[in-house]
């Protein structure tokens, strides 16, 4: 690539696509171009064709899908691998119509084995049952994996996957409903420090930042203890307040920062093609490339870790009534090591971080 390639980032204002965006534009790439969704539905054919048919990119950065938590996941599972499908279908068969040089496809570490070996290889793909819950998500994601290995090696494309572990960041969701545990442990014992303070203006700050349920700032006390006591931040008679995590704390999980994902990802766009990917051999499979940092930490750990972080007094209550989930999630990244990327920022720095953006998200 260079500085003024023409660059299609699919899914721009998300977690993942908006650092990606950043990071090229700090390295001096000046022709990106994106959509909306209102003004670009990955999910239609004949919008993607017309796109693709105008703007010709020479790169494209597929960083688009529908997400959601387990619930979603769970409900919505024809929606899930529909439209998802039809994104990767869409924009990998219209990248290869159109001559695009090289793309890069985004997965998820749900593609991997419900007791997947720990670490999870790439040649652990495929091996056993998915997670129930997210299965039609993540069928939709090994067929996009899939796809761009076939075009590759029936077309000589050079699309590249890779499959980032638990991301957080700038951008990150912080809705108690639906973010994942990192901002819902920021977020919550944020709100625990604020209760335990009696600092109400930063109370009704933050919900009228991001309202809970409906209920902000301007809602009565009461009713937003009542919120607050719903998602367990709880303050007892002598104002001690304790934050309920779900579980026995005692998973293990493995946190990227977004930043350094985004770093990654254009690392092989400027460095490394597909026939990097894969030893030679008369099958060429499990061509995707974990991001991760291959360090885990215990959910009890974290929780400790941002509490300590953010300066929070108050105390944790894990309800084991709960479900833990996989006790263990850990990519292997020995593979992206060996192709020259590894991560940067480590977890205690990135907590202050993504704190300082979430308390700035709204100026």
């Amino acid at each position: 690539m260079n500085k003024s390639s023409k660059i299609y980032i699919a899914g721009h204002r998300g977690l993942v696509g908006s650092a990606i965006v950043k990071n090229l534009t700090e390295r001096g790439y000046n022709n990106l171009i994106y959509r909306t969704h209102a003004e670009l539905n990955l999910v239609e054919p004949k919008q993607v064709k017309d796109f693709f048919d105008s703007e010709k990119p020479d790169y494209v950065i597929l960083a688009a899908a529908k997400v959601g938590g387990i619930v979603a996941n769970n409900t919505y599972r024809a929606d899930f691998i529909y439209e998802n499908l039809m994104i990767q279908n869409n924009v990998i068969h219209q990248s290869f119509i159109s001559g695009v040089k090289k793309m890069l496809f985004l997965g998820s570490t749900c593609i991997y084995p419900k007791n997947c070996p720990q670490p999870m290889k790439e040649d652990y793909l495929l091996t056993d049952t998915l997670e129930y819950t997210n299965e039609p998500y993540a069928i939709a994601k090994i067929a996009g994996i899939k796809m761009c290995e076939s075009y590759n090696l029936q077309y000589g494309t050079n699309f590249i996957s890779v499959i980032p572990t638990n991301l957080y960041g700038p951008n990150d969701n912080f809705d108690l409903e639906k973010s994942h545990v990192l901002p819902a442990l920021i977020r919550k014992i944020h709100l625990g420090k604020a209760l335990k303070e009696n600092n109400w203006d930063l109370i009704n700050h933050d919900l009228n930042k991001l309202p809970i349920q409906g209920i902000d700032g301007s809602s009565e006390k009461s009713t937003i203890l009542n919120i607050l006591s719903k998602f367990g931040i709880n303050q007892n008679s002598n104002g001690n307040v304790t934050v309920e995590i779900w579980g026995t704390g005692n998973p293990m999980r493995e946190f990227l920062w977004s930043e350094d994902m985004a770093d990654a990802c254009v690392f092989l766009m400027e460095n490394r093609n597909f026939s990097d990917t894969y030893s030679k051999s008369t099958e060429i499979r499990n061509t995707h490339i974990n991001i991760g940092t291959g360090i885990d930490i215990s959910i009890k750990d974290l929780a400790i870790l941002v509490k300590n972080q953010l300066e929070f007094n108050g105390n944790f209550i894990f309800n084991t009534s709960k479900p833990d989930g996989t006790m263990k999630k850990l990519t292997d990244v020995s593979k992206l090591n060996k192709l020259g990327w590894r991560h940067q920022m480590e977890l205690k720095k990135g907590i202050l971080k993504v704190y300082s953006w979430y308390n700035k998200m709204d100026e």
